[in-house]
């Protein structure tokens, strides 16, 4: 039975662009490969870290959620460990909940993405007038 995850992993900040992409598709190939399910990724970007981690101050956050068999988290785990663009990691099983409230995320960011700009529409300019100086 398909367990529902999520995996958050900090990537060093001195990688260039095409080599955390890379990184970030290694890893979602390591799952794909052994029948792992990508239900979505997120990349966070360049963060500040709450901590110095290796005398680095920052790193590029990325989010996985997955589903797969429990044995294959401890071979992607081996595989955070053993690359060392990876500073921390993190892979959660999520319960029904956690997954329902993922899932209603997801679909809320989509919709988000999908719906048409709203215009903007300039409000008339109200003039404001100076109030005179009284002398009692």
């Amino acid at each position: 039975m398909l367990n529902h995850y999520e995996a958050v992993f900090i990537l060093t900040p001195v990688l260039s662009e095409p080599q955390m992409k890379e990184t970030v598709e290694k890893f979602k190939k390591l799952l794909t490969d052994n029948g792992a399910e990508i239900a979505n990724e997120e990349q966070w970007g360049l963060k500040k870290l709450a901590y110095p981690i290796q005398k680095k101050s920052t790193g590029f956050y990325n989010l996985l959620q997955f589903d797969a068999e429990p044995s294959l988290i401890a071979t992607l785990e081996t595989s955070f460990r053993r690359d060392e663009r990876v500073l921390r990691f993190l892979t959660m099983r999520l319960d029904k909940y956690a997954y329902e409230y993922a899932q209603k995320r997801l679909h809320g960011k989509k919709q988000q993405a999908e719906a048409p700009a709203e215009e903007i529409v300039a409000e008339p300019e109200i003039e404001v007038k100076p109030e005179e100086n009284k002398e009692d």
